[in-house]
């Protein structure tokens, strides 16, 4: 282990060092103050000369009398089942007031990419209990479906919902306790959630940090919380921390991880902040142009490894600077992942939770997660034909602005109202609402029901006789007969 007191410069969150023989790429660095204190860093940058080193708590109190030692090895996470139940910062020490981890081993935050041939092709459902998602944009285990939202909107709120909520459908958990498969919960689910959040306020960690302790979220949790005042370096490996965690419990301890990071906006603002330092030439919006890359590392660390019982699911949670779904962090993101659920502010000043606006939403691996088997055999179906009544009622509501509703038919009246009711009664349910997947898909018959058979062209016609509600379209029609002569009464 080599000792150096060369510290040239000191620029925002690097310093570099004069060396006299070249030292590895992300190797792991401690800089040791003349009053003992000690900070952790890493190589960025390095040639025969100089070593580029960001520190991960930060410059301020770095002089050029400090030593750095380089101790020849990569950043690790120490890993353990005993992980589960505790919250850590946004470097992995836990601030729980719990006792010190003992780890079984120590693994690289950076992962080991896996063989593309080695992957098992996700067509698992998972239920998070949020109608929006489970009947109209189905998350599947080893997905990576990232939500689209903005500032001021109640994404933090959709993502306790889901860490506390997501389980494993009966008939599948029933299967796994079958085949000797660990951990599964009273509910009949077998998942562990890490919760990674970066740049959050102190306000917003103790949000999440009570209700995950109100709801007994956190028992089955790993929390790693970098807050908004700590170093933005130490957001670059609050993620890989998580991942390195999940990967652990999912593919040697047999977990079904679903790991949410939030926000990833946060962590891209690092690395723009890190690259200005570094002088480095700018990409799109003063972004640096590695991001896709640098996305994509950790992206793709979701999945499934064939002959292994575990899973890694992802949702990462990103705000779209000014609303902008072209902006680089989302453009790039979409490219990378398998869909997007999308918040939207009109649904959300309507008082609808969770603001999803199913239309832009989309999760293409959706059609092999359901289905006979995997959910209810009309899944597929009720999803489509809901799709393609909404999306309709939506293209009228722009021609009420124009010719008024009494200019429309009784068909497209029908479809007005079916999109009023998808959104109040399917999409809002309240952020402490949990629906099984028969509930949702009910909920969607209902609606369906209101629009005469012939309507329904997207749905085979056995479903039709098996679940269309003959009462359903009979109590609306006698709502509009009262509504109606009401009307009459009054204006008499």
């Amino acid at each position: 282990m080599k000792e150096y007191q060369t510290i040239e410069e000191i620029s925002g969150p690097l310093v570099f060092v004069e060396i006299d023989e070249p030292v590895g790429y992300d190797e792991i660095v401690e800089i040791e103050l003349p009053n003992g204190e000690q900070k952790r860093g890493q190589v960025l940058e390095s040639n025969e000369d100089f070593a580029s080193i960001q520190v991960f708590e930060g410059t301020g109190s770095i002089n050029r009398d400090a030593s750095v030692r380089f101790l020849g090895e990569t950043m690790k996470m120490p890993v353990t089942e005993d992980l589960l139940g505790r919250v850590l910062d946004g470097s992995g020490r836990p601030i729980d007031d719990g006792p010190e981890i003992v780890p079984d081993e120590r693994q690289d935050i950076v992962g080991a990419a896996i063989n593309p041939t080695a992957r098992e092709y996700p067509e698992e459902f998972i239920q998070t209990g949020v109608s929006a998602i489970d009947g109209m944009n189905t998350l599947v285990r080893g997905q990576k479906l990232p939500i689209f939202s903005a500032s001021g909107l109640p994404h933090n709120d959709l993502a306790l919902q889901i860490a506390r909520q997501a389980s494993v459908p009966e008939e599948e958990a029933d299967e796994a306790a079958e085949d000797g498969d660990a951990d599964t919960d009273d509910d009949g689910s077998e998942f562990a959630v890490v919760f990674a959040a970066m740049g959050i306020t102190a306000e917003e960690s103790n949000e999440f940090l009570a209700d995950f302790e109100r709801t007994g979220a956190l028992e089955r949790s790993v929390v790693f919380a970098n807050l908004a005042d700590d170093p933005a370096v130490e957001r670059q490996i609050t993620p890989r921390l998580a991942l390195t965690t999940a990967e652990y419990l999912a593919f040697e301890k047999g977990y079904h991880v679903l790991v949410i990071l939030t926000d990833m906006t946060n962590y891209c603002e690092a690395l723009r902040q890190i690259g200005a330092a570094r002088e480095e030439v700018p990409g799109r919006r003063g972004y640096p142009g590695y991001m896709y890359t640098d996305l994509a590392q950790l992206y793709e660390r979701a999945g499934r490894i064939k002959g292994r019982e575990g899973s890694v699911t992802q949702i990462p949670i990103l705000t779209m600077p000014g609303d902008d779904d072209t902006h680089p962090i989302p453009d790039l993101t979409g490219y990378i992942t398998e869909g997007q659920i999308m918040m939207d502010r009109d649904l959300n000043s309507q008082g609808v939770q969770p603001p999803v606006n199913v239309l832009p939403s989309l999760s293409r691996l959706m059609d092999d997660g359901i289905g006979e088997g995997l959910t209810r055999e009309d899944h597929g179906d009720v999803s489509d034909q809901l799709y393609a009544a909404y999306a309709e009622g939506e293209d009228l509501r722009d021609l009420v602005n124009i010719v008024g509703r009494e200019a429309l038919s009784e068909r497209d009246n029908l479809y007005l109202d079916l999109a009023d009711r998808f959104e109040n009664e399917f999409v809002d349910q309240g952020f402490d609402t949990n629906r099984e997947i028969e509930e949702t898909l009910d909920i969607g018959w209902d609606l369906l029901s209101t629009l005469p058979k012939s309507e329904l062209n997207r749905i085979d016609e056995e479903l039709i006789e098996e679940y269309y509600r003959e009462d359903v379209t009979t109590e609306t029609a006698a709502d509009e007969e009262t509504e109606e002569s009401a009307e009459a009464e009054a204006e008499a």
